[in-house]
């Protein structure tokens, strides 16, 4: 059985800094995905989350909610592929570019929220919404792998996501329209 990302990030704070690889196991593959879909270049998406890693790590004692290390780490990494793409920009000097990238930054705003009311979730909920849409797992593939029925995945879904709706209506209406 894994361990919750609250305990492997204590374990790594008091014990041993080696249970970071876990964390970096279990995040990977979702930090990259974000990554590719934003930068669009797969060297760079590398480059990215390796640096994104490096900086969660370091940062790890600053955490102050250890339950949202996967929001906090897709923030991370928002940030710096934002730096690699004003690096970019500076050598390019691209005008259809930094015209893009303008429309892209509303983008960013809402992901960020979307990331917060995310980790704001019970963690079971937290947990499916994390396995089904960072990782595209399925319902039954999310009922597989945490050992509960699929109707239980599915009704838990979809209290996660009235929740989601809620707070999102209430803080950002303009998101919650843009996402209906």
């Amino acid at each position: 059985m894994e361990l919750p990302d609250k305990e492997l990030i204590e374990k790594c704070l008091s014990e041993n800094s080696d249970y970071f690889r876990f964390l970096v196991r279990r995040y990977e593959k979702p930090l990259f995905a974000y990554l590719l879909g934003r930068l669009k270049n797969r060297q760079q998406a590398v480059e990215a989350a390796q640096e994104a890693m490096v900086r969660a790590y370091m940062g790890l004692s600053n955490l102050k909610k250890p339950e949202s290390f996967h929001s906090w780490l897709i923030g991370i990494g928002a940030r710096v592929a934002l730096e690699l793409f004003r690096t970019n920009q500076r050598d390019s000097r691209n005008t259809n570019e930094i015209e893009g990238f303008a429309a892209e930054r509303v983008g960013d705003v809402e992901d960020f929220r979307i990331d917060e009311v995310i980790a704001e979730l019970p963690e079971i909920q937290r947990q499916m919404i994390l396995l089904r849409y960072y990782e595209s797992y399925s319902c039954l593939e999310v009922a597989e792998l945490l050992q509960i029925p699929i109707g239980t995945v599915t009704k838990t879904l979809s209290r996660a996501y009235a929740t989601l709706r809620q707070k999102l209506s209430v803080t950002s209406p303009e998101l919650l329209e843009a996402l209906s």
